[in-house]
């Protein structure tokens, strides 16, 4: 246990002094997350934080930006970066220090220069009470959430659902009314997306699942694709996703995307399908060493 806390404090000091020192340099302030403090801000002054049309997170995002109002934006942004990788870090760590590997995908490391959500929400897997992170950024967190539901972090997440509409009961409405402006990709209507539907194959495994529900949910950018290092377990699972990852991310970096349609392009020939062909793989090796087992026993 020392051993593990010792780890995870290292990388979220990290992540979270790395953070802050992009965001600072480049004055970009709190990123994403400054939507967050923005909403816990006007929450405080008794004002509507969807009067601002850009305002695309649900109102729930507030309680997790009310502890930074009151801190330099990009200092309050390194803080929540390195919170939220340290928790993943603990929660990786439980069954072994070889899932840390995921820490070197690409999409992590797009996350790192914006603040963005997927490492607090995948830690949310690993910690019941962590649930109601789920209902900060819904199209990542409910694949996460159906996956690991259990009632403490179903009645955790109630409790934070009802507090946001005692304080705003009209929240929802004014949310969905943003959000039609939300730019994204959806990648399974998006080719070679369609492909992505013989994770139904294996429709009984929770990783297929998680595959699945992340394909038909709405996203803008690589980093929201992190969520799907939930799936590779073993070494050698981890490196080669991990390797094919940076493909979009060295294109990227001498590429402008000219549309999200082909960032959605990119993100399901080397994050979804590499993950798809994984599932494939790994139940393929599964029935094959079953065969020889059960053959050994026939002969027995």
């Amino acid at each position: 246990m020392r051993s593990r806390i010792l780890v995870s404090t290292i990388i979220g000091l990290a992540s979270g002094s790395f953070c802050w020192f992009v965001l600072s340099h480049f004055h970009q302030g709190a990123a994403d997350f400054s939507w967050a403090i923005q909403a816990a801000r006007d929450l405080l002054a008794h004002k509507n934080p969807y009067q601002n049309p850009q305002q695309l997170y649900p109102l729930t995002v507030a309680f997790f930006g009310l502890p930074f109002v009151w801190i330099k934006p990009d200092l309050a942004a390194g803080i929540f970066y390195g919170i939220s990788s340290a928790l993943l870090a603990f929660g990786l760590t439980r069954e072994g220090y070889q899932r840390l590997l995921i820490f070197l995908a690409y999409p992590y490391w797009a996350g790192i220069l914006t603040a963005q959500w997927p490492p607090l929400i995948m830690a949310a897997s690993f910690f019941p009470l962590m649930l109601p992170a789920v209902t900060a950024k819904p199209q990542l967190g409910l694949p996460v959430a159906l996956r690991n539901l259990t009632w403490r972090g179903v009645l955790v997440s109630s409790l934070l659902l009802l507090l946001s509409l005692l304080l705003m009961p009209r929240w929802p409405m004014y949310w969905l009314a943003n959000t039609h402006s939300y730019a994204r990709f959806i990648p399974l209507v998006i080719l070679p997306g369609p492909l992505l539907a013989l994770a139904l194959i294996r429709y009984r495994d929770p990783d297929a699942r998680l595959l699945l529900i992340m394909a038909l949910m709405p996203q803008r950018w690589f980093y929201d694709a992190f969520i799907l290092w939930l799936i590779p377990k073993t070494r050698r699972e981890i490196v080669w996703t991990v390797f094919l990852s940076w493909i979009p991310g060295i294109w990227r970096w001498y590429h402008l995307p000219s549309s999200f349609t082909e960032v959605g392009r990119w993100t399901i020939t080397f994050l979804y399908l590499p993950m798809l062909v994984l599932l494939l793989v790994r139940y393929r090796s599964w029935d094959h060493s079953t065969a020889i087992v059960c053959g050994a026993g026939a002969e027995i």
